[in-house]
């Protein structure tokens, strides 16, 4: 079983950072308002903040790989991005595939009535809420299975 704690959720993006935190319980994945980038230290000093003023045990990472599997240029900024962010804020981060987060983010939101201005932001925010709930539900898959 692992430790008691709150997990957060990055879909790391070139103007946005989408974010998800768990609850306490480890349970439930909810959105918290996107991140606008303003420069990688200024970026991770307001992660390193959140996480510390949210209780936050981990960091889950989506990883942007290529459809084949392959890594991907994001994905070696990205893990670039995790090694300096997990430096400061000395807690671990796990990658997870983010390969079809954005899509389903987008058929979720498709008909929803999102103003058009606001949907890259949302879809951002739904993105890391779809990659932790998903990594939530393995863990509890697994937890079952033992």
């Amino acid at each position: 079983m692992e430790a008691a704690g709150r997990i957060l959720a990055l879909d790391l993006g070139k103007k946005r950072i989408g974010l998800a935190i768990s609850d306490p319980l480890g349970i439930t994945a909810q959105g918290l308002e996107t991140l606008e980038r303003r420069g990688r230290r200024d970026d991770i000093e307001d992660l390193r903040r959140l996480a510390n003023d949210r209780g936050v045990t981990k960091i889950l990472l989506g990883d942007p790989l290529h459809m084949s599997g392959e890594t991907s240029r994001q994905s070696d900024y990205t893990r670039e991005f995790a090694a300096e962010l997990e430096r400061k804020t000395g807690l671990p981060i796990e990658f997870r595939d983010e390969r079809w987060t954005s899509r389903e983010a987008e058929r979720t939101l498709r008909g929803s009535g999102v103003a058009h201005g606001s949907r890259k932001a949302t879809i951002d925010k739904l993105s890391a809420v779809i990659l932790l709930q998903d990594y939530l539900d393995s863990l509890r898959i697994g937890r079952s299975l033992e």
